[in-house]
């Protein structure tokens, strides 16, 4: 959300008095966690210390909390988890603050379109059926994200890319090895890869998709500009382009918003040629 959206939505604004908090203005350039009331700086952490349940486990939670610089510490749950560990939630009070207009978060560069105006931009600068190949791949066995894109269903009321009649898409589903990824999005002609990472253990989302774009070079019948796109709960635009990928989109992405990028990337690299 711009800067002068949320203030208009912490300020009021003819078109966000009903969703405007009831408080004082906000400094967005001090800006703090809000619990009781505005600006007071409450948090609520949650973590496990690998010591069996007792009164030193709490004291030994309470000492963390204030060694991050929390004050006015609430040990609210202690509860074991397994012998020798012990998981925590904790409330308390930090003093730091920062400023919000600051803050650039990098995304793709596109326009958000509906489903008749990415059909219609589709027919007009592509003038084919859009190829899109998708998997989840290694050992990852979830399938929810690139179903959410992919399936007719979608996501959030949102249609998924199968019930738009400019996309021809193959669901390879999960627990796809990269070079039979690469493979079929070859053999279909693929204008575009999706790659959905879950499973996300000592960053093996991050080991995998070095692999795919290393595999991706020595596949010959690759298309050389195929789109290449990465989702998942930890993944960002940011890192996914800083390892080679053209897009990187996280949790909570509508499938339109993949359809409007895709769409006008490969209008835009059409007009180019």
């Amino acid at each position: 959300m711009p800067v002068s959206k949320l203030k208009d939505w912490l300020w009021g604004s003819s078109s966000a008095k009903e969703k405007a908090p009831p408080s004082s203005k906000v400094d967005l350039k001090r800006l703090k966690p809000y619990g009781d009331h505005m600006g007071d700086g409450a948090v609520q952490l949650s973590f496990t210390l690998p010591v069996p349940l007792s009164p030193e486990a709490k004291e030994a939670a309470r000492i963390f909390a204030e060694k991050m610089g929390l004050t006015r510490i609430n040990v609210a749950a202690a509860e074991s988890i397994g012998r020798g560990f012990t998981y925590f939630v904790v409330y308390g009070y930090s003093e730091e603050s920062l400023d919000f207009t600051r803050i650039k978060v990098p995304t793709p560069k596109f326009k958000k379109l509906d489903f008749d105006e990415i059909v219609a931009l589709a027919d007009e600068k592509i003038g084919r059926k859009i190829v899109v190949v998708g998997a989840t791949t290694g050992s990852d066995a979830h399938t929810v994200g690139i179903d959410a894109i992919l399936n007719r269903k979608g996501f959030a009321g949102d249609f998924g890319l199968e019930a738009y009649p400019c996309f021809q898409v193959v669901n390879l589903r999960a627990q796809v090895e990269n070079q039979e990824l690469l493979r079929k999005a070859a053999s279909h002609r693929a204008d575009a890869i999706l790659v959905s990472k879950l499973v996300t253990q000592q960053d093996q989302h991050l080991k995998d998709l070095k692999d795919l774009l290393k595999a991706a070079k020595q596949e010959k019948d690759l298309a050389p500009r195929v789109l290449k796109i990465a989702g998942g709960p930890r993944i960002t635009h940011e890192a996914a382009v800083k390892l080679g990928f053209d897009a990187g989109f996280g949790a909570g992405t509508l499938p339109s918003e993949v359809a409007s990028f895709i769409v006008q990337e490969l209008a835009k690299r059409a007009a180019k040629a």
